[in-house]
């Protein structure tokens, strides 16, 4: 009988931990994400540059809290986010958070394809793409970026970590290398650069766009912490990699708006003359995070249907890819929409862990059918992050579903 190496159904074992190395590496690449860069993009516009590491310190706070402490329930329980969720929603009550988590990393996926093949195809191919007509040599470069990256997911976290072993020094070092000499060729510095145009973006207001740049991936966090050799290593590997990797994002995506009017550092680079890698840093960059997306959402589909999760991860990439395109011009606003979604989920997975701790180490947690407390929680948070403005959108819909799960906690006590 062949090993799981993924451990799709139990806890990672001894055997199954990582190096902190490759732990670190896996974390950083996973918040490798080419969408970030557009949030970036929205923080230059509307703050000036001390604003802008304001929004960047402040979010990225509460995105390392919600992140890391996920993180280290991951490595500590080496339980996936679809296990947490059998044991705090139920074994049929986790079908939602796990269809949810994989419709939306899904959805990225498909996204990233477009992202790298379309400027691919403008650039090197010379073709004309818009909303309404894609040349079939545009799908050809989306079919062949989808094989490649539904391949490396297939395989599993092994493959995960050599892709990230391989991309993450190549785009942090050509990245920063790009933006340095973007500015250098600047008629101003960066404070003065970023102080141009209007600034109409509150400190509040900026945050919680660095918040929502990933809080939805972030809650995916068990998945890939879970091989950690320690919880403190779970928890500092998330919150570092977080840190430096959002942090990239949102310089690469900021400095190539104010310098070279791009949406990301792409086009800084094509500005540079350097297409060739230009076009390595682009598609390394999605690849990382489309392999991350990838792999939750077969584990996510894994945990509904009772299949192999690689089965579900060909399943998951053949729907992204063949939907690549039209989620790209169709789909982002939807995706933002159900990013608000998953920090119900994430809070509910944190409280029912650490209030049942012991239970979930020595593998007494009883997972009923469905814990309909939770499920309200998800529904209604998810309501409150969508339609109340004021504030963090993600952590309204997470004080909602904290206060609809409440009653399960304490029902438990009495």
């Amino acid at each position: 009988m062949k090993t799981d190496v993924d451990y799709t159904n139990r806890a990672v074992d001894r055997a199954g931990r990582k190096s902190n190395a490759s732990m670190f590496m896996i974390m950083l690449g996973f918040t490798f994400f080419s969408a970030s860069m557009w949030v970036g993009q929205q923080l230059a516009a509307g703050l000036d540059w001390w604003g802008f590491l304001g929004a960047m310190l402040v979010g990225g706070l509460i995105l390392a809290a919600y992140t890391g402490t996920l993180g280290f329930i991951g490595a500590e329980s080496g339980l996936s986010l679809d296990m947490l969720a059998q044991r705090s929603f139920g074994k049929k009550g986790s079908w939602l958070p796990s269809a949810m988590i994989s419709f939306t990393q899904i959805g990225w996926f498909g996204v990233g394809l477009a992202m790298f093949a379309i400027p691919v195809a403008k650039q090197l191919l010379h073709l004309d793409v818009t909303p309404d007509h894609m040349p079939w040599q545009g799908y050809l470069l989306v079919a062949i970026a989808g094989i490649l990256m539904t391949a490396s997911a297939y395989f599993g976290i092994k493959s995960l970590t050599i892709i990230s072993y391989i991309a993450v020094p190549l785009v942090a070092i050509l990245g920063t290398a790009a933006m340095i000499l973007a500015i250098r060729q600047g008629d101003r510095g960066l404070v003065e650069q970023f102080a141009q145009g209007s600034k109409n973006l509150g400190l509040i207001a900026g945050a919680g766009l660095v918040v929502g740049s990933f809080v939805s991936g972030g809650t995916a966090t068990p998945n890939f912490t879970r091989f950690a050799k320690s919880a403190k290593v779970g928890l500092w590997t998330t919150v570092i990699a977080f840190f430096i990797g959002n942090s990239l994002m949102f310089l690469f995506g900021a400095v190539s708006s104010i310098y070279a009017g791009g949406n990301d550092i792409f086009d800084v680079m094509l500005n540079l003359n350097l297409f060739y890698a230009a076009v390595l840093v682009l598609g390394l960059n999605i690849w990382t995070t489309n392999d991350n997306a990838l792999y939750t959402g077969g584990l996510g589909l894994s945990n509904i249907f009772g299949k192999s999760k690689k089965a579900m991860v060909l399943i998951s990439g053949i729907i992204g890819t063949v939907a690549a395109v039209w989620l790209y011009w169709n789909f982002c606003g939807w995706l933002n929409v159900l990013n608000c979604t998953l920090p119900p989920i994430g809070i509910i997975l944190i409280l029912s862990y650490f209030t049942n701790r012991k239970k979930y180490l020595d593998g007494t947690m009883p997972i009923k059918t469905v814990n309909w407390w939770a499920i309200a929680g998800v529904v209604l948070g998810a309501v409150v992050a969508n339609l109340v403005k004021w504030g963090f959108p993600a952590i309204n819909g997470m004080v909602v579903a904290a206060i609809c799960y409440l009653p399960s906690i304490l029902l438990k006590k009495n």
